[in-house]
């Protein structure tokens, strides 16, 4: 039986520990690629980390082959292709400063994975992430069920953690959900928030729900400020809890940024059919096999209106810079 193929496009931290979770959990094969290293041409960074984590299976119990490569001919038949390529946040950077950089570099390595792996499902991980989706789903032109980002898997990540040290309870017993825009435009759903079945609000006052919403909201931000880069762990934990999904057809239901056609109120550009936003999916063997959809209050849908509004805002910006993804 053939193993599914995980190619992960940007070996930093995130992209180094996406290769290490998928390893750990013996997802498939994974290609590791990046860009030499201008001033230091004698180094291969990506061929080093494969190294390094292939020389972890004897002890951890994997049996993953780990290919490193500057040659995107690599990454070909993969199943999966993981982007994570991009400059990361530094200190005082808003995600959406970030879009000058790096929608070229998205749109860039997008073509690649249109030429080499044509038949693959895109999570695209950089960010501002909303519209770094945007312009690989139209750089590479592939069906918007194939195209997604990693987005509600981290942000319900951070608020179930936040939530879970709040009532000194496990993390594995928090259900809840988050809408909308990636980080600091996320949409909030207390309501839909339980303890093991317990609804939060009868657990929690109002006041330290919010306070949990806003720390999930500013998380990565948090961490920037405490590191002086990215967050890496977690982004790159939601990141494989949805390859997982994927390669092994478990139907998990995944907040992702997913192409919207009218759910939720969502409306696409000047008109167009839709948008890539934060939503709830079905995630299988075929990438967003179904946006799960219910009927939100009037608080909920105003929120929920005002991300979808700064989304575009974000495409607006993209499609100024490179026209042809209009």
């Amino acid at each position: 039986m053939r193993r599914s193929k995980i190619s992960i496009i940007g070996a930093g931290n995130i992209g180094g520990t996406c290769a290490h979770w998928a390893a750990s959990k013996e997802l498939g094969d994974i290609v590791l690629l990046d860009i030499p290293i201008k001033d230091k041409p004698e180094l291969h960074m990506p061929k080093g980390k494969a190294l390094d984590l292939a020389c972890c299976g004897p002890i951890e119990k994997f049996d993953s082959r780990i290919t490193g490569t500057f040659d995107y001919a690599d990454i070909a038949d993969s199943d999966v292709v993981v982007i994570t390529a991009g400059l990361p946040r530094k200190p005082g950077m808003s995600r959406d400063d970030l879009v000058q950089v790096n929608a070229g570099i998205v749109k860039n390595v997008s073509e690649n994975v249109k030429k080499y792996a044509p038949n693959s499902i895109i999570i695209v991980v950089s960010n501002p992430l909303d519209a770094m989706v945007y312009v690989a789903w139209k750089t590479t032109g592939f069906p918007a069920h194939r195209v997604l980002g990693q987005a509600g898997a981290l942000d319900v990540a951070r608020y179930k953690t936040f939530l879970a040290m709040e009532l000194g309870v496990s993390v594995e017993d928090i259900q809840g959900l988050l809408l909308g825009g990636h980080g600091d435009d996320m949409v909030p759903l207390p309501r839909l928030t339980s303890v093991n079945g317990i609804p939060v609000s009868d657990l929690l006052p109002e006041a330290k729900i919010q306070a949990c919403v806003e720390r999930a909201k500013v998380g990565g931000g948090e961490i920037v400020k405490l590191m002086g880069t990215s967050a890496f762990y977690a982004p790159a934990s939601g990141t494989i809890e949805m390859v997982e999904s994927i390669v092994r057809d478990k139907k998990r239901v995944i907040p992702c940024a997913a192409f919207c056609e009218d759910q939720f109120n969502v409306k696409g550009m000047n008109g167009g059919k839709g948008l890539f936003v934060g939503v709830p999916c079905v995630l299988g063997s075929k990438g967003v096999e179904k946006v799960l959809t219910f009927k939100m209050n009037e608080t909920e849908q105003k929120f929920m209106n005002e991300s979808i509004s700064h989304v575009k805002d974000l495409i607006a910006a993209t499609v100024k810079l490179f026209p042809e993804l209009a």
